[in-house]
C-alpha cells in the first residue's frame, strides 16, 4: 500500500528529527498518523532546545530503557547505536550501565526504614546504635568515592554493614575507574530515578541536588525528564506490531492511504 504525500513527509520527519524508523512507527503511520504526529512533537522537545548534547542525550536513553524497572531491549539497541554514532566509546556505554545497575538498591533503600519502623512499633528497637570503627571507616569510603552522604544509608550501614560494604564496592565502580565527568553520572541516576516504572523520590531529589553541585543547570535537569517521559510510547512500540500480525491473521486488511 502506498503512503499519501502527508504520511511521506511525516515519515521523512521522523527520521530526520529521531534519527530512527522501523516497524513499529511504520503501523502507526498506517494505523494512525495523527497520533505518530503527536509523538513525534512531543519527543522532539529535548532534541529542539538541545541543553544537552546528543551524546548525553543518548545516554539517558539507554539508561531509561535499560533500568531494571523498565528493560525495553529495542530501545537499549537502539540509543547505544545512536550514542556510538555520537561519538560515545564502548567504555563510555559500559559505564552508562554501570551506574544504571546500581537502581536495585533501592529495595533497602525503601525497605530498610520500614523494617526500622515495625520494630519500633513492637518495641524491638529503641533508637539507632553507635556505629563501629568497621562501620565509620565504610561511612567514610562512600562519602569519599561517592561525594555524598544521605541519612538513608544510616540505618543499612547500622543494621546491615556487609550488604552496604558490598554495594559501596559495586556502586563506586565507575566513580573510580570510569571516564564520564561526575554531573553526567548524576545525569543517569536521575534518568531512572525519574521514570515511570519506578519514580524514587529520595533519590532523585538527591541526585539533582548532586548534579547541580556538579554544575548542571535547571534547563539540563528539565531536559532528562522530558526525555524520560516519553517511554510511555512503548505500549505502542511494543503493541502495534502484535496488532498488525493479528489483523493480518483475522483478514482484516491495513488502511490504505490511497482510497
Amino acid at each position: 500500500m502506498t503512503l499519501t504525500a502527508e504520511q511521506e513527509a511525516l515519515k521523512k520527519e521522523f527520521i530526520e528529527v529521531r534519527g530512527t524508523w522501523g516497524e513499529p512507527w511504520e503501523g502507526m503511520l498506517r494505523l494512525h498518523p495523527e497520533f505518530l504526529r503527536s509523538y513525534l512533537n512531543f519527543s522532539a522537545v529535548p532534541w529542539r532546545k538541545n541543553h544537552l548534547d546528543d551524546k548525553t542525550k543518548a545516554f539517558i536513553y539507554i539508561a531509561v530503557d535499560a533500568a531494571a524497572t523498565h528493560m525495553y531491549l529495542p530501545g537499549v539497541r537502539q540509543h547505544i547505536k545512536s550514542a556510538l554514532k555520537y561519538g560515545a566509546t564502548p567504555q563510555e556505554i559500559m559505564e552508562v550501565l554501570e551506574l544504571t545497575s546500581t537502581l536495585g538498591i533501592h529495595a533497602m533503600n525503601i525497605g530498610v526504614p520500614i523494617l526500622v519502623e515495625v520494630l519500633e512499633e513492637k518495641g524491638l528497637r529503641t533508637g539507632a546504635a553507635e556505629l563501629d570503627e568497621y562501620q565509620e571507616r565504610l561511612k567514610a569510603e562512600f562519602t569519599k568515592t561517592r561525594g555524598y552522604w544521605h541519612a538513608f544509608w544510616d540505618e543499612m550501614l547500622e543494621l546491615d554493614p556487609e550488604i552496604f560494604d558490598a554495594y559501596t564496592e559495586f556502586s563506586s565502580v565507575p566513580w573510580r575507574s570510569g571516564t564520564l565527568e561526575p554531573k553526567i553520572k548524576e545525569f543517569v541516576y536521575i534518568a531512572f530515578d525519574t521514570a515511570a516504572t519506578h519514580l524514587y523520590v529520595k533519590g532523585l531529589k538527591l541526585h539533582i541536588e548532586n548534579a547541580i553541585g556538579y554544575g548542571a543547570t535547571p534547563q539540563e535537569i528539565l531536559e532528562i525528564m522530558e526525555i524520560a517521559s516519553v517511554i510511555g510510547i512503548h505500549a505502542a512500540t511494543s503493541a502495534v506490531p502484535i496488532l498488525l500480525e493479528e489483523m493480518e491473521a483475522a483478514g482484516l486488511p491495513l488502511p490504505d492511504a490511497e482510497s
